[in-house]
């Protein structure tokens, strides 16, 4: 029952970590942090994927989740022009 539980606040964290990360890569157009900076080449594509993929988690959407990982994968690869 106690691993429920901290896997459950675990859980939790990451969500608002990705959800602070995403909104902050989607307005303002960069990463914080320079491990995430050297990565990712389109935060702005990379912020609104976490940000699909969190709503999906809320509103139980396997087809908001592949695009929103999509997205993510994405701010990965494409260069910016």
């Amino acid at each position: 029952m106690f691993t429920f539980l901290v896997l459950g606040l675990a859980l939790v964290a990451l969500a608002i970590i990705l959800a602070v990360i995403g909104v902050h890569a989607l307005l303002l157009g960069r990463m914080p942090g320079q491990w995430l900076q050297q990565r990712v080449r389109q935060p702005r594509l990379w912020g609104a994927g976490a940000i699909l993929m969190l709503i999906s988690w809320n509103l139980r959407s396997p087809s908001l989740l592949i695009v929103g990982v999509g997205l993510v994968a994405l701010g990965h690869a494409v260069k910016s022009p």
